[in-house]
């Protein structure tokens, strides 16, 4: 699974599902400032914070923004109502992977949420701490899911320049970041870590 960052809590996934490829957009919003891309064209295209505010969305996807459960061409999603109005957290299954990215999360995960989004094997979690997140919270929600890769977003870039730097949150998690940021990275079920929690960085694309 190819997997990159956006900026803000904005990923794409681009999996290999029934010898097809798909591409699916969380979070695709505009920012209130700095870059973004002017459209997307994805098979499948997921909202955390409802439908306002999206950057165009061109090809007809399919568009989930409400708490259910549905497989999109072989990609499983399972989505669970967030803590504030209208906002979900998502579960992702396809390649044998887990997913879950929990949107700009503002309150500790409930039991529900644990349940559906607990265990899997990649993790998109807020750490920027402006409108989701410090990394104090961040460091316990990746506790509480116990993911085998967590991936930081909404952390300090040109969309939110007073975010807390992803620097901060890698040293709080006992993982310093040593190397410059990939804008992707290409994860597999068979390279997954299988002890340690383990910390990948993307810098945005």
């Amino acid at each position: 699974m190819h997997i990159s960052w956006l900026g803000g809590t904005t990923v794409k996934l681009v999996t290999k599902a029934l010898d097809e490829e798909v591409t699916v957009v969380i979070d695709p919003y505009k920012p209130a400032e700095g870059s973004a891309a002017r459209s997307f064209s994805p098979q499948v295209a997921i909202l955390t914070r409802g439908e306002a505010e999206v950057i165009t969305l061109s090809g007809e996807p399919f568009v989930l923004s409400t708490p259910g459960e549905c497989d999109i061409k072989g990609v499983l999603i399972t989505t669970v109502a967030g803590n504030e109005p209208d906002t979900t957290m998502v579960r992702l299954d396809a390649e044998g992977l887990s997913i879950a990215h929990i949107g700009l999360a503002t309150k500790s995960l409930n039991q529900k949420q644990r349940e559906v989004l607990g265990d899997v094997d990649v993790l998109f979690v807020p750490v920027g701490g402006v409108h989701g997140y410090d990394i104090e919270a961040a460091v316990k929600a990746v506790n509480d899911l116990e993911a085998r890769i967590v991936i930081p977003v909404a952390h300090r870039s040109d969309n939110d320049p007073t975010a807390a730097l992803v620097a901060d949150f890698c040293k709080a998690m006992g993982s310093p970041l040593t190397a410059e940021p990939e804008t992707k990275v290409i994860i597999k079920k068979k390279d997954l870590p299988t002890e340690d929690t383990s910390v990948v960085v993307l810098t945005k694309e």
